[in-house]
């Protein structure tokens, strides 16, 4: 039986370290721009667009090295990769300080990028699953809580420092920030694993599941699918939802405040999964949240301006996308062992990312050019091709357990 929010002092110390060095790493980065990037462009004389294509370079360059990082926890574990990611966030931030002119600035995204790949959620997650194994999934939700307030923190000290310092030395305090804390936080304050990355920990920790080699090939290319597909529906949606209310008829001021609302729905979904998500499986959970995303675009379609429907559309969207960004993040513990989770889940990584980094333009594709009716039947019929890849991996889950009957 799961005990109610107890934090033995090995997991507290784990959410603690963890969730300084990852405000730190997403403040610093990928947060930054929302703060600094007009101005940024205006000194270096260069279109807004360009200044912000370097989150796109971040996300790009994150995903392609997704396939080594899963290597590099396998063989040096979670606490090395981390540390080497807050230091590739140093170098960059340090880069993006000197750039006089976009190809450097670029370069500086590139190194920021490097350090997105091994810095933020994928070996995160990993180093938590590395010390608490299958039991991972609260603290797994309570720093996507924690971490979501990311700009809600350093958007204000990034603004304080410009004005103070300039965006260039703010940057270089950024920099200070990843080298001085994240580095060492990183590196020497996370408790010791209780599940190694090395290979000899992946021969001997016991999956959940009795599936052959052929059946895990299966499995994970069906994961792969359906978590790139929740990350499409929810990076696609969630920039264009400004948008979108206002083509269903949201005035200017009701769409700001239903796009406020959606964000604090999700971390308030996220951490009610935390609390209680434990009682049910990750493919359980990610199935009712695509649930409540589906059953929430009917609203938006026939709002018309209806406040009260695009409240019950926004309700229904953020909960069911806070909960399943959750769930995708802890899929592979349903079917796969602990020690495997880190190289799994940054061979996930890549088309996630990808998925994350291409989403928000095709999504503004559709809207610009097909309107409010053809974002939402697309996005309708993905939801509905996961739910079927979701609802498959229910059927293995239940078949599959040690001991399982299943029918000849």
């Amino acid at each position: 039986m799961h005990s109610p929010v107890s934090l033995a002092p090995p997991r507290f110390r784990t959410i603690a370290v963890l969730a300084v060095t990852q405000l730190i790493a997403w403040g610093t980065t990928y947060e930054m721009p929302g703060v600094l990037g007009r101005i940024m462009a205006r000194d270096i004389g260069v279109a807004n667009e360009l200044v912000y294509s370097g989150l796109t370079l971040m996300m790009l360059t994150a995903a392609l090295l997704g396939p080594t990082v899963g290597r590099l926890l396998v063989s040096h574990g979670a606490a090395k990769v981390l540390a080497a990611g807050s230091l590739a966030f140093a170098a960059g931030l340090v880069l993006l300080a000197e750039s006089r002119g976009i190809v450097v600035f670029l370069i500086a995204w590139g190194v920021i990028g490097v350090g997105g790949g091994l810095g933020l959620s994928t070996a995160c997650y990993a180093a938590v699953v590395e010390r608490q194994g299958v039991d991972a999934r609260r603290t797994i939700g309570l720093l996507m809580v924690l971490t979501g307030l990311s700009a809600g923190i350093f958007w204000p000290i990034l603004a304080t420092l410009e004005q103070a310092i300039g965006w260039r030395h703010t940057c270089l305090v950024a920099a200070l920030l990843n080298l001085a804390i994240g580095v060492p936080l990183n590196l020497f304050a996370l408790p010791r694993p209780l599940v190694s990355g090395s290979p000899e920990a992946l021969a001997t920790t016991v999956p959940p599941l009795e599936l052959s080699p052929r059946d895990q090939s299966i499995v994970f290319a069906v994961i792969a699918v359906v978590t790139t597909l929740c990350s499409f529906v929810t990076f696609g949606l969630s920039p264009s939802l400004l948008e979108l209310f206002r083509q269903a008829g949201a005035s200017g001021g009701l769409a700001l405040q239903l796009g406020s609302a959606r964000s604090v729905l999700g971390i308030m979904a996220r951490f009610a999964d935390a609390m209680v998500g434990a009682r049910g499986t990750p493919v359980v959970t990610a199935t009712a949240g695509l649930a409540l995303i589906l059953i929430a675009l009917p609203f938006l379609a026939i709002a018309r301006g209806e406040t009260g429907l695009l409240v019950a559309f926004v309700v229904l969207y953020g909960f069911g996308a806070g909960i399943t960004t959750v769930a995708r993040s802890v899929l592979p513990l349903s079917f796969f062992s602990a020690g495997e989770y880190g190289w799994r889940a940054s061979r996930l990584s890549l088309p996630q990312n990808l998925a994350n980094a291409l989403a928000p333009v095709i999504v503004t594709a559709l809207l610009d050019r097909g309107g409010l009716g053809s974002v939402l039947a697309v996005i309708t019929v993905l939801i509905v091709i996961a739910l079927g890849g979701f609802l498959w991996l229910r059927r293995i889950e239940k078949t599959r357990r040690p001991g399982a009957v299943t029918a000849s």
